[in-house]
């Protein structure tokens, strides 16, 4: 027969119970304030990036080899969306804001635009308890490498074309690409 548990143990089994169900709550608790944003922050910013180039450069052909990997991107896990949606934005916000964009961009929508990012990054990071467990504890990891290796692609397409007029007008329609998948996982 079995010893009866101790108070003691029957404490330990509790704290930790309450532990692993309070961690999902103050991370839903704190995302709270983002979905009144989640609502526009696509559209904003794709009209923004539309707005940085109204007129595009004719007679572009250059054109990535591959397709941003949607597919990928349809996740149940509210934690792995987020995590996913944050390393898409940051992927953005670094290509964006690179000093070799086109002169002729509306630096007024761009400047807005790249201020929209580092601002959702900021309270999207705010929906994560602690920076230094992100990594371990959210995204699948072929869902992470490819949203990295696409990015990756991008990068590598812009210093083959020589960070030329054309080039960055398939990295705005790729970018518009990103923004209406965003729009899918922060929902």
């Amino acid at each position: 027969m079995a010893a009866p548990a101790t108070p003691r143990a029957c404490l330990c089994h509790a704290v930790a119970t309450l532990l692993l169900l309070l961690t999902p709550l103050a991370t839903a608790t704190a995302c709270h304030h983002l979905r009144p944003r989640d609502d526009t922050f696509s559209w904003d910013n794709l009209q923004l990036l539309q707005a940085m180039d109204p007129t595009p450069p004719q007679d572009c052909h250059h054109q990535p080899s591959t397709p941003f990997p949607d597919v990928l991107l349809h996740t149940d896990s509210p934690g792995h969306a987020a995590d996913a949606a944050l390393r898409i934005l940051n992927h953005l916000l670094a290509i964006l804001s690179s000093s070799r964009t086109p002169p002729h961009w509306d630096a007024e929508a761009r400047h807005q635009l790249l201020n929209n990012l580092e601002h959702y990054i900021q309270h999207l990071q705010q929906c994560f308890p602690d920076n230094s467990t992100l990594r371990k504890r959210h995204g699948p990891r072929n869902l992470l490498l490819n949203i990295h290796k696409n990015f990756t692609r991008i990068q590598n397409f812009l210093q083959s074309h020589h960070y030329s007029a054309c080039a960055w007008e398939q990295v705005r329609l790729e970018a518009d690409t990103s923004f209406r998948l965003l729009d899918t996982l922060i929902r």
